[in-house]
């Protein structure tokens, strides 16, 4: 069995939804409180619950249900051969103390029971439970409802995964034998770094995918340049001066390894380039031209790298790579119409 293991923070999200973004030094109501779990690699993880618990393997889908997927994927550009084994899911992640409050709230997040994500198990196991603390890392949204635009505030106290920590984790895998998709958030650079370098050196079939997010986070592009898949943002394709995502994906190109390369663009949908044969594809967010009803866009490009890493994973050769991009854009596209990622696999 394949393992999938992602590795990045997790957060206590509170958003707070106010008519207008607040001035410095007023007073404003907020219309709406929400707390909820969040950290780009648990949102991911959340959404991938989803879409293994969909499958047809999965959910026990009658033949006849099965034959109607077959023909839908079929329609879409995708073959209707017998997908790859659903892999495993993981969890890397800092945490408080497993007695904590706080710490049963996030992993009860992930489903009705403790540890299940929406019918699919995901192994906590893996996590490190920070002993003196019993407080998670936060996030502060402040979400405006006249422009759509959400400003985040964090605070961290937890003491963040070192090098040594990861090594040990990747043992665990390492002596078990078994295939390994690790995918990075690329928190800490340097320590991430280490991460992908030591993987290589102990477990070269591994595959390595990277996010390249933030705009002034130091060392990303090193990552890039290590990495098999590499996930870019908008706005850090932006700070390196790139106005599309054909011409960053075309720039970095030049400099990383990664046979895959993807960069997401808001409204305007993403990008997807291999640097093997130089072959580049864009999908918009609604190409239909319609005017979507934008809920919540906050986990967007978490939910897109999930679309894309069931894709490369779970229909590796079934799939065409327009259709992978297309159905990761597409889910992203239906994750910023509601609130949250509940639902997403429902028809």
């Amino acid at each position: 069995m394949k393992h999938l293991i992602l590795v990045g923070a997790c957060y206590l999200d509170t958003v707070l939804t106010v008519p207008h973004f607040p001035a410095e030094d007023s007073k404003l109501r907020a219309t709406s409180l929400q707390v909820r779990r969040g950290g780009n690699c648990p949102n991911t993880l959340e959404v991938l619950a989803q879409l293994l618990a969909a499958s047809p393997r999965a959910s026990g889908q009658q033949p006849q249900q099965q034959q109607q997927q077959q023909q839908q994927q079929q329609q879409q550009g995708q073959s209707h051969e017998q997908t790859t084994a659903k892999p495993a899911l993981h969890l890397v992640s800092c945490l408080p103390n497993a007695r904590a409050a706080s710490t049963r709230q996030i992993l009860s997040s992930f489903g009705p029971e403790e540890g299940q994500g929406q019918g699919v198990g995901i192994d906590f196991s893996h996590c490190l439970f920070r002993e003196e603390y019993d407080e998670p890392a936060s996030s502060y949204i402040i979400r405006s409802a006249a422009t759509g635009s959400r400003t985040i505030v964090n605070f961290n106290n937890l003491p963040e995964m070192t090098a040594n920590e990861f090594e040990a984790i990747a043992n665990r895998f390492t002596e078990r034998g078994e295939e390994c998709w690790w995918h990075f958030e690329g928190r800490i650079p340097e320590t991430t770094l280490r991460c992908i370098r030591y993987l290589r050196q102990v477990s070269p079939a591994s595959t390595v995918s990277v996010e390249v997010e933030k705009p002034n986070r130091e060392g990303l592009a090193e990552l890039a340049a290590e990495s098999d898949v590499v996930f870019y943002s908008r706005s850090w394709a932006e700070s390196q001066g790139y106005t599309d995502p054909e011409a960053c994906l075309r720039g970095e190109c030049l400099s990383s390894k990664a046979a895959l390369m993807l960069c997401t663009w808001g409204a305007q949908g993403a990008g997807i380039l291999s640097s093997r044969d130089g072959d580049y594809m864009h999908r918009p967010a609604n190409p239909s031209g319609e005017d979507i009803l934008v809920v919540d866009t906050i986990g967007a490009g978490d939910t897109f790298i999930a679309g894309i890493l069931y894709g490369l994973i779970c229909h590796a050769d079934e799939w065409r790579r327009e259709a992978k991009l297309a159905f990761a854009v597409e889910l992203a596209t239906k994750k910023v119409q509601r609130e949250g990622f509940a639902g997403l696999t429902a028809t």
